[in-house]
């Protein structure tokens, strides 16, 4: 059975859903939807961790994930997102050459974008080789909202100096 919890944060809502075997998917939303009335406790627990995310008191999630049936591909490179240190980040085209292939840029990228578990799986970790924002499922003001949250100095809009 699937079940769905919800998340006010700064960035909007978030439904979290999965079932008694882990987390499947977190996706922003404009607004709540009707929450299950029985909650497994790893969906209790990711809601507890992203709130502690959004406050910055959390730098790592663990929450019990389930896959479900996506390819050996993608939860290769949505492994590998996970290894991405929090308020750091890496290109597309490094974790293709860690997964052994650097022609497969475009088939990370792809996976990159679907990534079920938003935020968990740090996709917004990847940017571009030569250090650009680029896609991202919610879009790049997202993108660098969350890349500002994990690491205000490097980067944080710039201000006037007047």
């Amino acid at each position: 059975m699937l079940f769905k919890t919800y998340l006010s944060t700064p960035l909007g809502y978030f439904e979290i859903s999965g079932t008694d075997n882990g987390v499947q998917t977190v996706k922003k939303f404009d607004t709540p939807g009707p929450e299950s009335i029985e909650i497994p406790h790893c969906l209790k627990e990711c809601k507890q961790q992203l709130k502690e995310y959004f406050e910055r008191k959390r730098i790592h999630f663990k929450i019990k994930i389930d896959w479900g049936d996506a390819t050996d591909f993608h939860k290769s490179v949505w492994e590998e997102l996970l290894r991405i240190p929090y308020g750091h980040t890496t290109s597309y085209s490094a974790i293709a050459e860690k997964l052994g292939d650097p022609k497969k840029v475009r088939a990370v990228g792809q996976a990159n974008g679907s990534n079920p578990l938003t935020i968990i799986v740090p996709c917004h970790r990847v940017i571009a080789k030569n250090g650009d924002l680029q896609g991202y499922f919610y879009g790049l003001d997202m993108k660098r909202k969350l890349l500002e949250l994990e690491n205000p100095m490097s980067f944080a809009s710039q201000g006037s100096l007047f």
